[in-house]
């Protein structure tokens, strides 16, 4: 259930990037539908994309493991080696799990057990774009003299699902903050996880209306 809840809003962030900002989003229910299916298909293809990068950092770690072996007496490199060579395990695990969620998106839609994903993107979107300025409002009120909008998208999107998941869905504050800061690890750059993580602190200690 919490893998299908992160992946809900690893597609909601996409989605949202694929609709163009410009502060009045105006969509129907089939043009979200084709979104997502955009959305999905990216998602897909930058798992294939960091699969491909995993399977080159596994065969360059495999080759100087061997070229290791084979100097009698290089106590360091070999360790460097490990070090990478676990570094690419913990990422090829992440992609893998991320992937198997995804190629079973099928299978998710019919179990009566799982959420459903497409509806849940679904109510995401169309509570940001039904309620844009409301939020954008409310955000803007915690971030500290700066404007959302002069944020790079991916964060205003990052901080915008934040707020739905709190104030609309019932999402626990504790929760909502740590997906948000999941997203921003994986989409953003340091400067806009350091700010979304302080709007996030914020968020947490005003009640927003």
């Amino acid at each position: 259930m919490h893998n299908n809840r992160s992946l809900s809003r690893e597609l909601s962030l996409i989605s949202l990037g694929l609709i163009k900002d410009k502060g009045d989003f105006k969509l129907n229910k089939f043009q979200i539908e084709e979104i997502f299916e955009s959305a999905l298909d990216s998602l897909i293809n930058h798992c294939r994309d960091e699969l491909d990068k995993c399977e080159s950092e596994l065969e360059n770690a495999s080759q100087k493991i061997l070229e290791s072996e084979l100097q009698e007496g290089v106590d360091h490199s070999f360790s460097n080696v490990r070090d990478n060579l676990k570094k690419s395990l913990t990422k090829i695990e992440t992609v893998m799990n991320t992937l198997s969620v995804t190629l079973d998106f099928p299978k998710l839609i019919v179990s009566s057990e799982q959420i459903d994903i497409r509806e849940d993107v679904n109510q995401r979107i169309s509570k940001i774009i039904n309620n844009i300025a409301t939020i954008d409002s409310d955000i803007d009120q915690v971030m500290d003299g700066w404007r959302l909008k002069r944020l790079p998208r991916i964060d205003r999107d990052i901080l915008r699902l934040a707020y739905v998941d709190i104030n609309f869905l019932s999402t626990p504050v504790a929760v909502a903050c740590d997906e948000a800061v999941n997203l921003a690890n994986k989409y953003s750059d340091m400067q806009g996880r350091k700010f979304i993580n302080g709007v996030l602190r914020r968020l947490q200690t005003v009640k927003l209306q």
